[in-house]
């Protein structure tokens, strides 16, 4: 959904850059990826203290939702609920 304006990120914190670029590696993601090896900007700024965490940000910078704990991507139930957040009016 990327020409719809949907982008993904990974934020991987508390871990060492060596391991994340072998894991992003090893399963091919090809989305872009930060590292916050300390996890202090994901820890005070979104509250994310333990993996996995998405979080839902309108073209704004708004934070509008947040889903914790693994959830399957890859299905239609995900596809629809992410072309309703993209093709949401903006406020």
């Amino acid at each position: 959904m990327k020409e719809q304006g949907l982008e993904i990120v990974l934020i991987s914190f508390r871990e060492n850059a060596d391991l994340v670029k072998r894991t992003v590696s090893e399963r091919g993601y090809v989305a872009t990826v930060l590292l916050d090896a300390s996890g202090d900007v994901t820890g005070r700024q979104y509250g994310v203290w333990g993996p996995p965490t998405a979080y839902l940000v309108d073209r704004e910078g708004r934070l509008v939702g947040r889903l914790v704990g693994a959830k399957d991507w890859s299905g239609p139930a995900a596809r629809d609920m992410l072309r309703a957040f993209v093709t949401a009016p903006t406020r």
